[in-house]
């Protein structure tokens, strides 16, 4: 009986042994693979990464991680041209099925989904944010966007006519989607200035507008989008994605 209670107790200290083991080796893992992360992606702070799964060693063993979850704080995605800059908030990616090599200097997920948000003052950079004329003496612009409910953007336009500004602004509820690499607005109805109306393409040329998101970590790529309480929120989906390389 004593020697079932010795061995019990070494089984125990093993085991705990194991798992000290274990979590030293994931925590020298994530760290290598988030500061590989920031020099390729050329970041401006360490992203967080989580490696889960247990036992990692057998995971490390197999070359496969199960999932990674990645979040980047305040990434700064090109918008086409390559001149401008957006800031996307937050944004987080679980990959799955992730690859790597023995040193962790390079690693590939199969999949990964994820989620993030692009305040409305950086979709304000897509805006036509200077008068633009749309006939009958009158001109307008963008001043402003925020979340009209259910899924809607309100797009605020300050008008001029023959040189007098009104003293509220004029607002349009609109849908926003994902097409390609751009997320769009569109305005679901065109509105009145002065009791005037006026030619679809001119004030479309106002309301509607697009901001193109590409070199987004990794590969991923835009996926849906959606207005909310401080901006639009997207997911985002890719496969093959490089968490560094």
């Amino acid at each position: 009986m004593r020697a079932l209670r010795i061995l019990l107790v070494v089984v125990v200290i093993l085991g705990g042994l194991f798992v000290i083991a274990d979590r030293i080796a994931v925590n020298f893992a994530e760290d290598r693979v988030a500061d590989k992360l920031r020099t390729t992606e050329n970041l401006a702070s360490t992203p967080d990464v989580s490696i889960n799964g247990f036992p990692f060693l057998t995971q490390l063993a197999g070359g496969e991680l199960d999932e990674v979850e990645v979040g980047i704080h305040d990434y700064e995605a090109t918008t086409g041209d390559g001149a401008e800059k957006i800031r996307i908030d937050d944004l987080r990616a679980d990959m799955r099925g992730v690859a790597f090599s023995g040193d962790f200097s390079s690693a590939t997920a199969a999949t990964a989904t994820g989620t993030a948000t692009i305040g409305y003052d950086e979709l304000m950079k897509a805006t036509k944010s200077e008068p633009t004329d749309i006939g009958f003496g009158i001109t307008a612009k963008v001043v402003g966007l925020s979340d009209g409910g259910n899924g809607k953007i309100k797009v605020s336009l300050r008008a001029t006519i023959l040189g007098v500004e009104l003293p509220e602004p004029v607002d349009v509820l609109s849908s926003v989607k994902v097409k390609d690499d751009n997320v769009e607005v569109v305005a679901d109805g065109l509105p009145t200035i002065g009791g005037k109306q006026f030619a679809e393409s001119r004030i479309r040329a106002i309301t509607d507008f697009q901001q193109t998101i590409d070199e987004l970590p990794g590969g991923i790529e835009l996926d849906k989008v959606e207005a909310a309480k401080n901006g639009v929120e997207i997911t985002v989906k890719g496969s093959d994605v490089e968490l560094a390389g």
